[in-house]
Order: C-alpha cells, then sequence, then structure tokens
C-alpha cells in the first residue's frame, strides 16, 4: 500500500490538495485540532470539492493530532502563524524518514518548523492555486494556478511527486524554491496590504499604480540586498501583470480580513521589514505600509501581528 498523505489544515489549500489526491485513489487522512472538530466533520460525511460548479464529495478519513498512527508524509496547508506549534503537536508521530511539504504563505514560517523537527525533511511549497471555501468542510476551485515545490539543502525529487501527477495538481519540483518564494513575498506584500487598505479588489489597484510602483522598486532592492536578484527581476511589470490577471478577486489577506480572521502580515511584510533593517536597508515607504496596516487591524479589533 502506498505512503498515506497526512493533511494538516482544513482551509482551502489544504481541501483542495486532500479531495484530488482521494479522488486519484490515493490515501488520505485529515488531521483536525480536537475531538469536537473531528465529530462535526463526521457528521458531515467528508470533503466537497466544488469544481465548474459541480460539487462532489469525499469521505476522507480523519483524525486528532494524539491519534497513534505514525506520519511518514504530512502536508502542512494551516496558516502560517500556526505551522510551527501544530507540526510540535505531530512531532512524537513524525516516522524517522517523515517528509513535510510546507504550503505556507510568506517566509519565516518554514525555518521555524524545519528547526522543530531537525530529523524531518522538510519541502517548501509556493502556489498559485486559487481556492475559497463557501462553508465547512467545502472548497470551490477558483483558478488553476501552479505549484512549485524544493528543498534547497536536498534538491533531489522525492517519488512521491507522481501522487502529485495521478491528482492532476499542476506542479513542478524547482531547485531554487527560495527564489520562488521570495517572488511571491514581494509580489503579496505589494498587493495584499493595499486592498486591505483601500477595501478593494485587486483589479482596484489599478487606481493607486504611483503608490505600486513605488513599493516595488523598493521591494526590488530589499530583494537584490538578499542575494535574490532573479526575484527582483521585472517585479514591477509582474505585479502589475496579477493585479490585471485577478483583477475580479479579492486577496487572500483581504479575505481574512472580511471575515475577521488574522492575517499572515508577520509572515509577509514583518518578514520583509525585519530583512531590510538586518541589511540596513532604508525602505521608508514599505515600513510605513507596515504601520499603516497594522493600526488598520488594531482598529478592527484584529491583531497586528
Amino acid at each position: 500500500m502506498s505512503t498515506p498523505w497526512h493533511v494538516l489544515g482544513a482551509g482551502s489549500l489544504g481541501t483542495l490538495w486532500a479531495t484530488r489526491l482521494a479522488r486519484a485513489g490515493r490515501p488520505v487522512r485529515l488531521i483536525l485540532r480536537d475531538a469536537a472538530r473531528l465529530r462535526d466533520y463526521e457528521a458531515t460525511g467528508g470533503l466537497t470539492l466544488v469544481e465548474h460548479g459541480e460539487p462532489a464529495t469525499w469521505a476522507v478519513p480523519a483524525q486528532t493530532p494524539d491519534h497513534p498512527e505514525p506520519i511518514r508524509r504530512l502536508l502542512v496547508a494551516c496558516k502560517a502563524y500556526d505551522a510551527e506549534s501544530a507540526v510540535a503537536r505531530l512531532a512524537p508521530r513524525l516516522a524517522p524518514d517523515a517528509e513535510l511539504i510546507l504550503l505556507q504563505n510568506g517566509l519565516g514560517s518554514q525555518e521555524a518548523v524545519a528547526a522543530r523537527v531537525p530529523h524531518a525533511r522538510c519541502i517548501f511549497a509556493s502556489s498559485t492555486e486559487g481556492a475559497f471555501r463557501d462553508g465547512d468542510w467545502r472548497v470551490v476551485f477558483a483558478g488553476h494556478g501552479y505549484t512549485w515545490l524544493g528543498d534547497a539543502a536536498h534538491p533531489v525529487a522525492p517519488i512521491w511527486l507522481d501522487d502529485l501527477c495521478a491528482a492532476k495538481i499542476p506542479h513542478e519540483w524547482s531547485t531554487d524554491i527560495l527564489t520562488r518564494l521570495w517572488r511571491k513575498l514581494a509580489l503579496n506584500c505589494a498587493i495584499n496590504p493595499l486592498t486591505v487598505l483601500h477595501d478593494c479588489r485587486n483589479g482596484g489597484l489599478q487606481q493607486h499604480a504611483c503608490e505600486v510602483a513605488t513599493l516595488c522598486a523598493e521591494l526590488t532592492d530589499l530583494l537584490e540586498r538578499c542575494g535574490q536578484p532573479a526575484a527582483a527581476d521585472n517585479l514591477q511589470q509582474e505585479v502589475e501583470r496579477v493585479i490585471q490577471a485577478t483583477a475580479a478577486n479579492f486577496s487572500s489577506m483581504h479575505q481574512d480580513v472580511t471575515n475577521r480572521r488574522r492575517t499572515e502580515i508577520s509572515y509577509l511584510l514583518g518578514h520583509a521589514c525585519k530583512a531590510a533593517e538586518r541589511h540596513r536597508l532604508n525602505l521608508p515607504h514599505l515600513h510605513q505600509l507596515q504601520q499603516r496596516l497594522i493600526t488598520h487591524l488594531q482598529r478592527l479589533g484584529l491583531p497586528g501581528d
């Protein structure tokens, strides 16, 4: 029997991966935070994927973190601020040859997780797939994208990429995954906070082109100073392309604020501003954006970190 996929985090991407893997006949286990959530899930009967307007439900088995089954392959699909503590709780269950796929936004949480479980192989992932939840245990596949995976310390691709092919999860093994992650961090920093502050869809940022351009210039300086020139290449053009291509969408950070959820600001703007300070790089607009966003979140009664 093939190695089960344990999926930690029943949010949009975790559910998207779990349902497609289950549909392809791969063994999947959903890990839920406690017995109450497990009862709620079992009463529902499974995870539902809505694709092209058609819902299909898959009875993916679920368990709590204290289940005795060993874990050899773990997809960590929870929010960046929950990743380290959630993985720490599962550490006693990780097999000696365990592999973790870290599907978090921004940067910083991946290193924290890897330090917490040094015996496990941690594979970083960056995804452009679009999905959103329209109810508990339901996910709507909103936009076909791509997932890049890589391991800067061990560049050989794992054999389980075959499972992703079977599940029709578009992907590529990347030998420069950190470049991908830095590039996505910069894109998110240039788009997500402004959509929250201006309360608009991504396309609304076309009305704030000067602000976007100023941020892109500072982010380009940051990427180059951090030794990521490839991630800096034509950043502004890429940001403008993403804004246009996703004009009708609300950013993930805007969705978090609308649903009164904690944002991942610490792993996006926070990480960028800390990197700038570490390199003694003066980026006034980026720091100002961070402070504006923190003030805005606190005014709404949401955490500023």
